[in-house]
């Protein structure tokens, strides 16, 4: 039966968005995918793996470590609550401290200390021999509230490539040496299991959308 020419059109335009419809109802029952990977080199996978039931994220990047001899007790305290009152640990319990700006010696291995003075530069005292210290004193020292202590439970560090910049800049002028070549040292410096993310706000912002909760010591 042949239809009005109006109707025709009427019809046809109630198809066309019934069809719309349906397209955008199937796109938004798609799965997010991940984001794509960053084209720079940069290392972001290890925050896909962090699947824990429980995040916390510790924010150092404005940390003044002469100020603070034990600024993972927090990430400690954490760690041991969750284990002690529901028997969970990694993976389960997933940690990550963010390290930027004037933090950065924390990453930094003892030969980095050594070569340019952190410690004397950051005014941070070795409690063993009560001078500025020449060696990572946050790294290894023997307690459940060192760096390595961390990350033998699951605990991730990262860098701010940022502020690393800014810090080869700074040390690349006190010794008179190229910024290239200071740059290229601090990241081969860096402590093992360091990731060296793009921006300090980027992983941070990274973090929270996988789930963790932030803290700012």
């Amino acid at each position: 039966m042949s239809l009005p020419h109006g109707r025709r059109s009427f019809i046809s335009a109630v198809a066309s968005l019934a069809g719309l419809a349906a397209v955008r109802v199937s796109g938004d029952q798609q799965p997010r995918q991940p984001s794509a990977a960053p084209s720079s080199g940069f290392d972001t996978a290890w925050l896909d793996r962090m699947k824990g039931k429980h995040k916390q994220l510790y924010d150092l990047g404005g940390l003044a470590l002469a100020d603070d001899p034990r600024p993972l007790r927090f990430t400690r305290n954490f760690l041991d609550t969750f284990r002690d009152e529901y028997h969970l640990e990694f993976p389960d319990i997933n940690t990550a401290v963010g390290i930027s700006g004037p933090a950065f010696p924390m990453n930094a291995s003892d030969r980095l200390w050594a070569k340019y003075k952190l410690g004397e530069r950051s005014k941070i005292i070795d409690p063993m021999t009560k001078q500025p210290a020449v060696r990572n004193i946050f790294y290894d020292d023997g307690s459940n509230v060192s760096m390595k202590a961390i990350q033998a439970r699951g605990g991730v560090f990262w860098q701010c490539n940022v502020a690393l910049g800014v810090v080869a800049q700074q040390l690349a002028t006190a010794f008179q040496m190229t910024l290239a070549d200071v740059r290229a040292d601090l990241v081969a410096g860096l402590n093992p299991g360091v990731h060296l993310m793009p921006s300090h706000v980027m992983a941070l912002g990274l973090a929270q959308e996988r789930g963790f909760t932030y803290m700012k010591p």
